[in-house]
Parts: structure tokens; C-alpha cells; sequence
């Protein structure tokens, strides 16, 4: 080592920290580089994110060969530095020690701390150029990394801890996918945001969620009087009408509007001719999510089936409307306050049905009333109170204070909802 300047050994001490600076960092970028955005990457062929997918899915080895390149630098920039303080001041223990603790500072600030940093906060842009640097030294280390993840390996296995090696495919989770929506509010209108994030909760909704209830549905009674039935279909406002026999619960078909004009045209309604054009009723399980449904409405070209429980009763009726609805928000042009639902008061309170749903309050009204269990607005307040309240009962649910105005064979039939909180209101 005497036949080397002293130059020189500087600028070796000077190389082998820039390598283990770039260790540093390529451990660092490799570890906190978005996966998603790399695997987006992968699919328009960048060949810089391919080399990093495929260390990524040997991730021990990646990690073994980074921190024995990293060891091995830093333990011959430890050396060169005592040749140095050798060469420049002898065997002088405290010139040792002081050089020793020196080359550590550097080694801290300069080769971990400040490289960790920067590829923390530039990870894409470190990881993919020292992936052409990383894949070689993987093959050069292997026989020593080999060896050391399989002595790891064994004691991971005797300590019971299991490990994924493959980084380059992690799965992601719809609470992951809804965070992502939200951090794009940048980029996404924040109508599209919302439509985003009410298709990913469709997996989490039912169609019980938002099906009309069983007392709600508009339906045609096959044994009613010919003039009746006319009627009925005339003033009809939709375009599926279910028909039943008897009862209510007892459906045997679904009418399509347009396909009634041709009966129309005898004097009277031939009530055997208007069963042999009925379709045959869908019936749907109360728990099957929205969005499996919107995938069975597809397949089977529907727009409406009946919601029964698991003994079969009729709890309501659901139609790809309602489903989209969730999706995009309301179809019709009324707002709140013109429907029969909804009516606001002067005061800024609104005048609701009890049979309105909760889900339909929030998305229409800006609410935030809880959807745990209740599904109607009758319901909340009755497993709130836990007990049949008296018109002119007040009580508060998810602080919006709420007033009882009807109430008719022991159902909350109207009730009054000031939306904003009551300091809110008092201030005005």
C-alpha cells in the first residue's frame, strides 16, 4: 500500500462512499416505489420498470445483495480510512479514534441518511436506472447471498414466520382503492370521484340496501275488475308492473307496459290474454351485493327482480335503477324538495316519509345518518327510541335533531329533520 499516494487513497475513500450511498438508495427507492405505478409501467414496455418487477420478485435475494454490497463497501472505507490516519499521523490511538468516529459521521449523513431521503422521495426515478447496476451484482453476490437467505430462511422457518418473496405482484384492497380515489382528487372532478367511490362500495352494499320496500311497490292484481285493471295500466308511470294473485306477496309475473297497447284495443280487457304476455318473475336473495347484481341484470337482460328473504317472502323489489342510481347518483330532474319524499320547510328543515330509505336521505339530502342495521328512516328512529314514539316526540340521531309528526298503526308515517346542527341554525 506504500506505492499509493495519499491522492489517490482519498479518492478511494471517496469512490466506495458513493457506493454504498448508492446502496443506500437503490434499497430504499426498490422498497418505497409505487407498485401500482410500476406495474402501469410494465404494461406500456418500459424495459427499465420490467428489470425492477423481476427483482422485485426475488425480493430476498434483491435485499441480500444490496446490504452485502453495502457491508463491503463500507467495511474497506473503514480500512482505507485507517491506512489514511496511519500515513498522516502514525500509530497515535486517539488520531484512530477520532478518524474512526469522523468516517462514521460521514458514513450516517452522507451514504444512509441523505441517499434514503432522496429516494424516499423519488423513488421511481432512483430504482429504475439502479436496476441495471442491481441485476448484475445479484448474479456476481449469489454465491455468498445464497448461502446467507438460506441460513435466514431456516431461522424464519424455526421462529414460525412466514415471509412473501415476491414484491412484484401485491394484491390490492378495496379500502387501498378507495384510498387512491381520494388521493386523486387532483386529477378527477369531484363528480367522477364520488362515482368511483360509490362503484368500489358497490361490493359492500346489498340489494336489501336499496330495494323499495315490499308496502311501497306499485303492483297490478290480476283478479281485480277489467275496468280496474285498465285504469291502473293507464295511469302507470313505469315500465315493468308486477302482478300478483290474491295477495300482494303472491307475484306471477312482471307486465311490460309497452306490450299492453294491443289488448287495448278490444272493448274489454281480456284478463287471459294479459297473463299469457306476462314475463316470468326474477326473485334475488336479500344479501347478494350490487355489483354481482348488476352483473346477473346483464347476463340475463333484466331490469327488475323481486327481493325475497331466506324463507322466501317478498321483501321488496329492485331495478337496475336503483343500482345505477348508487353509482352516478339520481336519474330523475326533480330535486329533494319537489318530490313527495322530501318536502323542505321554510326553516330549513325537511318533511320526510318514515318509509324513505336512509341511504336515499344521505345521497339526496347531504345527510350522514347511520346504515348499520336500519334501513328506513321508521326504522332508525324506532330501534333509537326502543319503543313506539307519539307524534311530537324529539329526539336526536347523529346529531341532527328530528321531530315525530305522524304516526299511524305503530309506524313513524312523518317526521321532520333539521340537517344542519342546532348552534348552526341559532347563529342564523
Amino acid at each position: 500500500m506504500d506505492e499509493i499516494s495519499l491522492g489517490w487513497m482519498f479518492g478511494i475513500l471517496l469512490l466506495l462512499l458513493v457506493c454504498s450511498a448508492f446502496f443506500s438508495g437503490s434499497e430504499t427507492s426498490m422498497m418505497a416505489i409505487n407498485r401500482y405505478r410500476l406495474n402501469a409501467l410494465v404494461r406500456k414496455g418500459n424495459r427499465s420498470a420490467k428489470l425492477v418487477n423481476n427483482l422485485l420478485g426475488k425480493v430476498d435475494k434483491l435485499l441480500g445483495s444490496i446490504l452485502f454490497g453495502n457491508t463491503l463497501v463500507n467495511v474497506a472505507a473503514a480500512a482505507v480510512a485507517n491506512i489514511i490516519i496511519l500515513r498522516l499521523f502514525g500509530q497515535n490511538d486517539w488520531a484512530i479514534l477520532l478518524g474512526t468516529l469522523a468516517l462514521t459521521f460521514v458514513i450516517v449523513i452522507f451514504s444512509e441518511i441523505m441517499p434514503k431521503i432522496v429516494a424516499a422521495s423519488h423513488p421511481e426515478r432512483i430504482a429504475l436506472p439502479a436496476s441495471y447496476v442491481l441485476a448484475p451484482l445479484i448474479t456476481l453476490f449469489y454465491p455468498v447471498v445464497s448461502v446467507a437467505t438460506a441460513l435466514v430462511k431456516g431461522f424464519l422457518w424455526l421462529f414460525r414466520i412466514k415471509i412473501e418473496t415476491d414484491q412484484s405482484k401485491q394484491k390490492m384492497t378495496l379500502e387501498e382503492l378507495r384510498g387512491l380515489v381520494l388521493d386523486a382528487e387532483h386529477f378527477l372532478p369531484r363528480r367522477h370521484q364520488k362515482m368511483l367511490l360509490n362503484l368500489v362500495d358497490l361490493e359492500r352494499i346489498t340489494v336489501n340496501d336499496v330495494m323499495i320496500p315490499r308496502n311501497q311497490i306499485e303492483a297490478l292484481d290480476i283478479n281485480a275488475d277489467a275496468d280496474e285493471l285498465r285504469q291502473q295500466i293507464v295511469t302507470c308511470h313505469h315500465t315493468l308492473l308486477p302482478v300478483y294473485a290474491d295477495a300482494p306477496s303472491n307475484i306471477i309475473g312482471i307486465l311490460h307496459i309497452k306490450r299492453v297497447p294491443a289488448l287495448f284495443q278490444e272493448n274489454t280487457l281480456d284478463v287471459a290474454q294479459l297473463r299469457e304476455i306476462l314475463n316470468a318473475p326474477y326473485f334475488i336473495p336479500s344479501d347478494t351485493p350490487l355489483l354481482k347484481q348488476l352483473q346477473q341484470f346483464q347476463e340475463r337482460h333484466a331490469r327488475l327482480g323481486l327481493v325475497v328473504d331466506e324463507y322466501g317472502e317478498l321483501l321488496g323489489l329492485v331495478t337496475l335503477e336503483n343500482i345505477l342510481e348508487e353509482i352516478v347518483g339520481e336519474f330523475t330532474t326533480q330535486s329533494p324538495a319537489q318530490t313527495g319524499k322530501f318536502l323542505r320547510q321554510e326553516d330549513g328543515s325537511f318533511l320526510l316519509e318514515g318509509g324513505s330509505s336512509l341511504r336515499e336521505l344521505n345521497r339526496k339530502l347531504g345527510l350522514h345518518l347511520p346504515l348499520d342495521s336500519a334501513k328506513t328512516l321508521n326504522g332508525l328512529i324506532l330501534e333509537h327510541l326502543e319503543d313506539i314514539p307519539e307524534a311530537g316526540t324529539s329526539l336526536k340521531i347523529a346529531e341532527y335533531p328530528i321531530e315525530i309528526i305522524q304516526v299511524q298503526d305503530r309506524i313513524v308515517k312523518v317526521a321532520r329533520i333539521f340537517p344542519e346542527q342546532p348552534g348552526i341554525q341559532n347563529d342564523s
